[in-house]
This record gives structure tokens, C-alpha cells and sequence, in this order.
């Protein structure tokens, strides 16, 4: 320990030696340096460091927003701790197709998923909440379902900000929709830009970009997004990867001519040299099952040319969507109102129900490729004289009503006045477990963050809003042994931070944000399942997001630190 000399001379050279020696004895005396108290430390705990490195244990302090040390502090003192004996500390999980974008206007704080452990949340497939011109506010506004809010902003980065100031538990950040894009130009019909419409779209990608986009996503198998052309993406993905962004895709197939759809993509990434992504990779429809080897193959000589091509998954085996996806996108030129109209057409609706039925060349037919209506699960309804069939099937619901499933499924949709939510069952266990292994795949759970509470029990949500994250640590990992938990911590956390080239965030290092999640790696389990979905999920005890304290020993604090988080791009006015 250091013990202050007497100062015997007045002289200068006498105060510099003092000095001098008191210098080096507190170097030498970690001990000494650990007296600092720190504003938190989490102790004990067997620390995953995200890069999948073997975990260790260690300490970890911080102070305000940032890991201040990690290794032993066991002299160290803190304003408060956390014992994480017997736990698994690891960096907050990313998740990489959220839909709380609505959600978390209602509720900032994104109770399914910080209890998962996610503590950012990527928006943006296909659809954006920005940029909006007055008809699409319009639209949105008149279009919204249980959650209802009043549109308090124009461009992208300006709803992110607004959520931010409004205060939210997790961080966030969006791609910009290519789909709102060409709608903010051209609206809902099918046709191509003219060079004049083009450049405009390219100016309101510019525009995201700087404001923090994280790059330019799509929905190809929906309108508008269907409507654009391989060209057309290019364009905007040329304009997203000056400013270092990425493209990211629900690939025109994921059934039937997946490597049609799967070949796009790489064309975009290589003429627009930009890291792309697909979304929820699968292989859907039971013919399609037997293709994913040829997709794997595929994309893995994609990478070995040089090109960067990731994905992500989620960890069940029906998908979510609209029951509009029943239908092909040609019923939707115009947009929903156009659709709305049509099915009042007995001619319209008569080629509509063979359309369902058919293995549709030219678009995605998810209702066929689920093989029964009672594959496919009615999920949520704006109307509340229609609620009183969520959570059944489309057979059963067509055997209340005394009617065939396609007529069911058009009467649903035009008496909703919606897309009705619905669940289609059509993925594969073995594939699913095959995926998880894939080094350059992540996590998204395709939902909204939700809470067992209020307006969120008016619908159903997918089982993966509760469980997604969970059943990678859990089910795969610890039960299935599908994969190393070091590996599904960094597939959870340092693969997608990277992918997105976030700074600071994916692991845990002196320096960076902490962003930091404690649970048990025996004990992590779901709940959730499509009967009762709003269930959390268990094992994670605490979560810290930029270093506050979000949830508490399994008790959500009600602290709302979340951040925007800009992308590479990001310019400040």
C-alpha cells in the first residue's frame, strides 16, 4: 500500500521525486487502482465474451453508459451490484426482423423481448416508418388496428428520434423500407419509375442514409415491394452502400424458386457492392424442404467469391403474415383499397378461390404451400365482432360459418377491412436445426414487443414475439446441442453487430456500451406457444441497455435508456 512520505525538503527536485514515487507506488498497487468505486459491477459471473470465444470468469464494472472493467474486482466497490454467481453474462442479443415499430409506441418497454435479452431492436422490412407523405399518413393513420397513435413525424430518422425522446427500454434502429419508398413516389401501382421518379427515390434513400438508416430493406413476395424490378433495387442499393449501408431482403421466394429469388440478391449485392442479407431464411412448403442444401451450397459460393452475404431465421415452423398473401400480388395493384374492392366481384372472387388452391408459378402462395386451411391460424382482426375467432383455424372458422375456406378467407378480409393476421404452417424441424448452425446466420423474430397485459390481448401474437430468442439459448442450444452456447451467444450479438457495423455494441470489452444480459444457461426456457402466446419466457434475470438497468432480478424496472442507433452513414444537420 502506498503511505505518504514527510516532505523534509523545500526544494523543487525533493517534491518532484514525491511525487515521482507516489506516481509508480499507485501504479503497482492494483489493489490501490480498484479502490475507485464504480457505479455498478456485476460479480461473479462466467462471462461470453460474443466473438464465441470460451467463456471465463470475471467481473464487470460500469459506469454511466460503459464498461468500465472486466477481471477481478473483488476489492472493488459499487453504488450497486448483481451477483451473477452460476450465471452466463453476455452482450445484449440483436434482434434483426423486429415489428415493434408499433408496439413500442403503445409500450416503450419492450417487455417480450428485453426479458429474452434483446436490447436493439432493426425495423424496416420492406415497410418503414418513414419517409411519409400526406397520403401515407393518411392511410396509416385510417389503416391502424388495436394500437392507435397520431403520426407526429415525416422521415425515418425523425419517428426514430421521436421514440427515443418518448422513451424506450431497448435501443432501436431501422432500415428504410423499399416498399415506402416507391410508394412515397410512385403509390401503389404496379409499374416501373420513370428516370425522373427514379433519382427521387434515390434522394429519399440519401436522405435516410445520413439520418442514420441502416440501409435499404425489402419484402418482395408483398406490393408494392413485388412490383420493383432487380434494376430498381440496385439503384437504391447503390445509393445505401456509399454511405456504408446494407440491403436486406424477404427474397421474392422462399418456396418454389427460392434460388431464382436467392440469385437476385446476390446480383444486387455484387452490381451495388453491398453486404445484403436475407430474412427469416426457410424453406417453405413441404416440396421445398428438400432444397435447402442447394441454398446453403448457393449462398456459400457467394461468399467464397467475395461477396458478403448473411442471414437471419427465426425459430419456429409457421410463418406470420397476412391472409392477403392467399392471393397473387396483381389483386393488389393499387393497394388494399383496390383489393377491398375486387373481392366484392363474385367473377374476381371465383378465380381468387381456384388461385389459392393453385402452385402458383409467378408469386408465393403461402396458403397453398401451408397444404390445408387448417394449417393456417387466425392470429388478429381489427374489428371486434371478428375477434371472437382468433387463436382458431381457417377450417374451423369456415365450418362455423358454413362456407369453403376461400370464401372464408375473402369474407374475412373484406368485412376486417385488413390483410388479417395469420399464422401458416409450412417450415420443417429438421431443416430449422440445420439453419441454426449456419456461422453467417442470426436472429429475428419477426414481431412486435409485447406485454401479457391491456391492448396487446386483443390479438394474438406469434408465439416467436416470446420465445425466439429464448429457444436459441434453451431448446437449440442447451437441449438439442445444435450448437455451442459461446456460438449462440455470438450469433445472438457480435454476428449481427457486425453485419449491421455497429460500433462498440456485440461484445462485451473495456470500453464499449453496456449493453449486458445475466440469465442461466440451465434454467432459460419459453413459454409461448400458439394456444396461449403471451407468455414470457424465463431464465433471464438481469438486462442492462447503455449501462442502466432494465430488468432486475427478473422484474422489469420500468427504466427507458433506449437509444437510436444510427448507421454508418449517419450525418448530423
Amino acid at each position: 500500500m502506498f503511505h505518504r512520505r514527510p516532505f523534509l525538503s523545500p526544494n523543487l527536485p525533493g517534491f518532484l521525486a514525491w511525487s515521482l514515487a507516489s506516481l509508480s507506488t499507485w501504479i503497482l498497487c492494483p489493489a490501490c487502482s480498484q479502490r475507485q468505486p464504480y457505479d455498478k459491477i456485476i460479480r461473479n459471473g462466467t462471462v461470453y465474451d460474443g466473438k464465441g470465444g470460451a467463456p471465463y470468469k470475471a467481473d464487470i464494472a460500469i459506469n454511466a453508459d460503459t464498461i468500465a472493467a472486466i477481471g477481478d474486482l473483488s476489492k472493488a466497490t459499487a453504488k450497486e451490484e448483481v451477483d451473477a454467481l452460476g450465471k452466463a453474462v453476455a452482450p445484449g442479443f440483436i434482434n434483426m426482423l423486429s415489428w415493434a415499430n408499433e408496439s413500442l409506441i403503445q409500450d416503450g418497454r419492450s417487455q417480450s423481448d428485453i426479458r429474452q435479452g434483446v436490447t436493439l431492436e432493426v425495423m424496416g422490412e420492406g415497410s418503414s416508418m418513414g419517409p411519409l407523405n400526406a397520403d401515407m399518413k393518411a392511410r396509416q393513420e385510417g389503416g391502424e388496428g388495436d394500437i392507435h397513435y397520431k403520426i407526429e413525424w415525416n422521415t425515418l430518422g425523425e419517428y426514430l428520434d421521436y421514440m427515443e425522446k418518448r422513451g424506450i427500454s431497448c435501443n432501436i434502429a431501422s432500415f428504410v423500407g423499399a416498399g415506402t419508398i416507391r410508394t412515397n413516389v410512385l403509390g401503389e401501382d404496379d409499374r416501373a419509375p420513370s428516370p425522373a421518379e427514379l433519382a427521387r427515390m434515390q434522394e429519399l434513400v440519401r436522405q435516410a442514409m445520413r439520418e442514420g438508416a441502416m440501409g435499404v430493406g425489402s419484402s418482395l413476395i408483398y406490393a408494392p415491394d413485388f412490383f420493383a424490378k432487380t434494376d430498381e433495387l440496385v439503384a437504391l442499393c447503390k445509393v445505401a452502400s456509399a454511405y456504408g449501408g446494407s440491403y436486406i431482403s424477404h427474397i421474392r421466394s422462399e418456396g418454389n424458386k427460392i434460388n431464382a429469388a436467392l440469385a437476385e440478391l446476390i446480383t444486387i449485392a455484387k452490381e451495388a457492392n453491398i453486404h445484403a442479407e436475407v430474412y427469416h431464411l426457410k424453406l417453405a412448403g413441404k416440396d421445398n424442404w428438400h432444397k435447402l442444401d442447394s441454398v446453403i451450397s448457393q449462398i456459400g459460393t457467394a461468399r467464397n467469391s467475395g461477396l458478403d452475404i448473411t442471414a437471419d431465421m427465426y425459430t419456429y415452423l409457421a410463418g406470420a403474415t397476412g391472409m392477403t398473401s392467399a392471393f397473387p400480388p396483381s389483386l393488389q395493384d393499387g393497394g388494399f383499397g383496390k383489393l377491398w374492392e375486387r373481392l366484392h366481384d363474385p367473377l374476381i372472387r371465383s378465380k381468387m378461390a381456384k388461385a389459392m388452391n393453385t402452385n402458383a408459378a409467378g408469386w408465393e402462395n403461402l396458403y397453398y404451400g401451408s397444404g390445408s386451411p387448417d394449417k393456417v391460424l387466425l392470429l388478429g382482426f381489427k374489428r371486434d365482432s371478428l375477434k371472437r375467432y382468433t387463436g382458431k383455424t381457417l377450417a374451423e372458422v369456415a365450418k362455423i360459418r358454413g362456407k369453403t375456406p376461400e370464401e372464408t378467407a375473402m369474407d374475412l378480409i373484406v368485412r376486417d377491412s385488413s390483410r388479417v393476421d395469420v399464422a401458416y404452417f409450412m417450415m420443417d424441424e429438421e431443416n430449422v436445426k440445420k439453419e441454426i448452425r449456419l456461422p453467417w446466420v442470426s436472429f429475428g423474430s419477426d414481431e412486435g414487443s409485447y406485454a401479457p397485459e391491456g391492448v396487446f390481448l386483443k390479438s394474438n401474437p406469434h408465439p416467436r414475439a416470446y420465445g425466439n430468442f429464448i429457444r436459441v439459448l434453451g431448446k437449440y442450444a442447451r437441449d438439442e446441442k445444435a450448437l455451442p452456447l459461446q456460438e449462440a451467444i455470438r450469433k445472438l450479438s457480435w454476428l449481427p453487430a457486425t453485419n449491421l457495423k455497429l460500433q462498440k455494441r456485440g461484445c462485451l470489452l473495456k470500453g464499449n456500451y453496456a449493453d449486458i444480459v445475466v440469465f442461466d444457461p440451465a434454467a432459460v426456457q419459453d413459454h409461448a406457444t400458439f394456444d396461449k402466446p403471451a407468455q414470457y419466457a424465463t431464465g433471464i434475470s438481469d438486462v442492462f441497455v447503455n449501462g442502466v438497468q432494465v430488468l432486475k432480478a427478473g422484474i422489469h424496472t420500468n427504466a427507458t435508456p433506449g437509444r437510436f442507433i444510427k448507421g454508418p452513414g449517419y450525418s448530423k444537420k
